[in-house]
């Protein structure tokens, strides 16, 4: 299933305060792998950055008035989401604010499938701290890059961390065995497996008369 990791940056917390997005990141992935199509753009505003937005992310107005319109790229952004699973830390956050953006352009709402990462770390660890970083130090992911919040760093961090709250983290174990049982498939998906043996006719008959043996005196006993 194709997923999209997706981060925004704004000028301000709430839309109702008049508040826009300078900021949109996305990183493609295929089954839990990244495929290295990726979505970013810096955007013109039309406003003011807040002084608090402006110490989170650090993007000036006169940087950001130079960038694209929203307008310019909304169709270019819908294609490149379009019928795939969007995969958000706080999504109230960020799809208020792109539903925003679609409502002044007199566009439909987005409906994608959403998955919210904060709401399945919540749920995970109660009462424990579950903003990015926290969760990046839980899981022993270096996010050191992470100096200011920028939408790119912040997908390629949260793709990290999905995997981790899905429990998919592949083992990493880097061994040679003699034996044929263990077979390295050599890819990204898999690290070893065991080898599958099928039992045959014979055995399966033999399993089955065991069966009705030993249930019919646990049953009478």
């Amino acid at each position: 299933m194709k997923e999209i990791i997706l981060d925004t940056e704004t000028t301000g917390l709430n839309v109702k305060d008049g508040h826009r997005i300078v900021e949109i990141g996305c990183i493609e992935l295929d089954d839990l792998i990244p495929t290295k199509k990726t979505f970013h753009c810096y955007l013109n505003p039309e406003r003011k950055v807040s002084e608090k937005a402006f110490e989170v992310h650090g993007y000036s107005d006169e940087f950001l008035s130079k960038q694209k319109k929203f307008s310019e790229i909304a169709d270019n952004f819908l294609n490149f989401i379009e019928g795939k699973r969007l995969v958000i830390h706080n999504a109230e956050f960020d799809i208020g604010h792109l539903n925003n953006e679609m409502l002044i352009l007199g566009k439909k709402k987005i409906n994608n499938e959403i998955v919210d990462t904060l709401v399945m770390a919540r749920e995970k660890f109660p009462g424990s701290p579950i903003n990015l970083d926290s969760l990046c130090k839980r899981y022993r992911i270096d996010n050191s890059r992470r100096t200011k919040h920028t939408a790119l760093i912040d997908c390629d961090l949260l793709a990290k961390v999905y995997i981790n709250l899905l429990d998919q983290k592949e083992p990493t174990l880097n061994f040679k065995s003699e034996n044929k049982d263990i077979i390295d498939v050599n890819d990204n998906n898999f690290q070893y497996f065991k080898k599958i043996i099928k039992p045959t006719e014979e055995e399966i008959t033999l399993h089955k008369k065991f069966l009705k043996n030993n249930l019919k005196k646990n049953y009478f006993n």
